[in-house]
């Protein structure tokens, strides 16, 4: 990187307005899937990593402002965040409306694969299950607005980018949510411990949407009572449970593997 600016001292309470982002991967990401909503760019000075200088090139030629500052700035603004060198001010990207799912769904023409997650509240689960989805293709993901994570600074980390790929829609009445679904011909899969049926006993191929409870105390009574079956990953090791966002991936790759099948 090169060194000819010098670094500025930074005042982070000059800069409250909006939230930060920190790591190379969230960063990136968003350049370049929402550059419009990055209102600056800090950048470690004399950081040696290479991808710092590409994030500080596509965020000028972007003409997003961009300084350089001390690690210790960094530190304070990240919050104890990984920030790996760059973190960046952030508007929020793109809110998803519940109606916008019902469009999402149609254009996946009888392929929707939808996560819902109802009430997960660490943050790095979230990120987590949001990579996943992410990376499986997923049509969207449901999250409660209410008594849940959201999508912040820590899910966008966690998520390395992920969050900014993927429809993330925050329902209002997630029962409501699902019994939508099921009008648009969603087939609706909870899933459970104390139930027998298998995840790996039904057909994930058409519109289907995976459903998985928080860490504590897993389905709310409501959503299993809104959802069409209750199936279980089979585990016959000692564990009677799984961490969400392990079996988020286990479901959403299920349906990836019966879809790739079948096309096969």
């Amino acid at each position: 990187m090169s060194e000819a600016a010098s670094p500025k001292p930074y005042n982070a309470a000059m800069s409250k307005a909006s939230p930060w982002i920190a790591g190379i991967n969230a960063v990136a990401s968003a350049l370049e899937h929402d550059a419009g909503n990055v209102r600056e760019v800090l950048v470690e000075a004399g950081g040696r990593n290479p991808r710092l200088a590409e994030i500080e090139s596509q965020a000028r030629r972007l003409e997003i402002d961009v300084r350089r500052v001390a690690q210790q700035a960094l530190d304070g603004v990240a919050g104890g965040l990984r920030h790996q060198g760059v973190v960046a001010r952030y508007e929020a990207a793109k809110t998803w409306d519940e109606h916008e799912l019902i469009d999402l769904i149609e254009q996946a023409e009888g392929r929707a694969l939808v996560l819902v997650l109802d009430g997960v509240q660490d943050p790095h689960n979230l990120g987590a299950c949001l990579r996943s989805a992410a990376a499986a293709g997923a049509t969207a993901v449901v999250i409660p607005r209410d008594k849940a994570v959201q999508v912040n600074a820590t899910v966008r980390k966690t998520s390395a980018g992920a969050a900014d790929r993927i429809p993330v829609i925050a329902a209002t009445n997630l029962s409501r949510c699902l019994r939508d679904l099921q009008k648009q011909g969603v087939w609706i899969y909870g899933l459970a411990g104390e139930t027998d049926a298998s995840l790996y006993d039904i057909d994930l191929t058409g519109n289907v949407a995976l459903v998985l409870g928080g860490e504590g105390d897993g389905l709310r009574r409501l959503t299993r009572e809104n959802c069409d079956a209750l199936v279980k990953i089979p585990m016959p090791g000692e564990m009677e449970s799984l961490n969400v966002s392990v079996a988020t991936g286990i479901a959403l790759f299920e349906a990836v593997r019966q879809r790739q099948a079948k096309r096969g």
